[in-house]
């Protein structure tokens, strides 16, 4: 909820601010970006590759770099969802993100007979397979495990669980024994093998808060519950030890640190212009896309959807975006026979809006070769959004 005595394109300049786009961190790294403006949501898309160039700069092979230096990683953290974060980052993240494969485990457990100790057993085993391996694939791993690895027959098909190697991988990794390691070195894609790894796994429901309002706020407790994952009593709680103050009294939180900064933060005059992925964490930090969004936007349809739903009803951008001062003026997807962004813009398209989207064109078509959305994205499956982009364009 936003108070109308804020106007609402301070708030979204203040937060395209906070998110490092506002040109202002060229050269960055890739653990600077990520530290300063938040964890990068990942699902085998083209997000985090797009996210770093938008703030920093940053071209592909740096990025990579930085996965095989271990500067950066993947890792399954908040709500037990992968994003890529920052080395300081590691311990933290698979600390709040150790739930979710528990909970993996206890379904199996109530649903499928599987035992804990079976599945302790297994990872030890599977400790024994990667002792100073090379990495490995699951159907290498399981090869290698033999009898350790049970079939879970057709009702374990039924969950999405053929065998018991997933539960005891994602029990190792939220450990911190062992990584996954893309197979060609990029994060645009979900092809891995493990290694063995030894990461301390700490950190408090507080610390979590602490990052994310310096990355969100000012931002809900609703928010911030979304983005943990956390029960209401253990958010409400790790929120309460820090030094939060409504902001007009609305449920808008920002900590001490930033408060006077954002008392006498303006709009910038000059356009701030990026695009973005759709799970950016310049929307998906709050999860409340309406906040983005003019009202004159709102009633736009959503490219490639059925007829009758409108951009501002969604939960999530359907497309990529395309955003000046954290207003979305715009939808995109690159057209990969076209070697091509395609777009649909909301505002007259100026010099400098026309060279990002060149610049971004550049940086897809030369180095990533595609930009897309998550891992079963694909050029025809994309096809309508496209197809609807363009017609929309030409119609203006």
């Amino acid at each position: 909820m936003v108070n109308s005595e804020i106007p609402a394109a301070r708030l979204r300049a203040w937060w395209a601010h906070r998110q490092w786009l506002d040109g202002a961190h060229p050269g960055a790294s890739p653990a600077e970006v990520l530290a300063a403006t938040g964890w990068a949501r990942s699902v085998g898309g083209a997000a985090p590759y797009l996210g770093l160039f938008a703030r920093a700069g940053l071209d592909r092979e740096a990025v990579d770099a930085a996965v095989a230096d271990l500067q950066v990683h993947e890792l399954p953290s908040a709500r037990g969802c992968t994003y890529v974060l920052p080395a300081a980052d590691y311990a933290l993240g698979l600390a709040v993100g150790a739930a979710a494969p528990e909970g993996e485990l206890a379904t199996a457990e109530r649903h499928l007979r599987v035992r804990r100790d079976e599945i302790e057993k297994l990872c030890l085993r599977i400790s024994q397979v990667l002792a100073g391996s090379a990495p490995l694939n699951p159907a290498e791993i399981r090869e290698r495990a033999g009898d350790a690895v049970r079939s879970l027959g057709e009702a374990g098909k039924k969950r999405g669980l053929s065998t018991t190697l997933p539960l005891a991988l994602g029990l190792m990794q939220a450990r911190g024994l062992i990584r996954r390691v893309p197979v060609n070195g990029r994060l645009d894609q979900q092809r891995y093998g493990y290694v063995e790894w030894d990461q301390p796994v700490r950190g408090s429901a507080t610390e979590l808060a602490r990052r994310y309002f310096s990355w969100a706020g000012p931002a809900s407790l609703k928010n911030f519950r979304w983005f943990s994952g956390f029960p209401a009593a253990t958010a409400k709680q790790a929120v309460a030890a820090l030094d939060l103050s409504p902001i007009l009294g609305t449920d808008l939180l920002i900590s001490a640190e930033l408060a006077d900064e954002f008392a006498e933060f303006t709009v910038p005059a000059a356009p701030g212009y990026a695009l973005l992925a759709g799970i950016d964490g310049l929307h998906l930090l709050h999860r409340a896309l309406p906040r983005l969004i003019d009202p004159a936007d709102a009633q736009r349809p959503v490219p490639g959807a059925k007829a009758g739903r409108s951009f501002g009803s969604e939960a999530d951008p359907q497309t990529h975006i395309v955003v000046d001062r954290g207003r979305i003026i715009g939808f995109w997807e690159y057209d990969t026979q076209q070697r091509e962004i395609v777009h649909q813009l909301f505002v007259p398209a100026d010099a400098e809006l026309r060279d990002t989207i060149a610049r971004t064109e550049a940086f897809v078509r030369d180095q990533l070769g595609d930009a897309r959305g998550f891992s079963l994205d694909s050029p025809k499956s994309r096809a309508p959004r496209i197809a609807a982009i363009r017609s929309a364009a030409a119609a203006g």
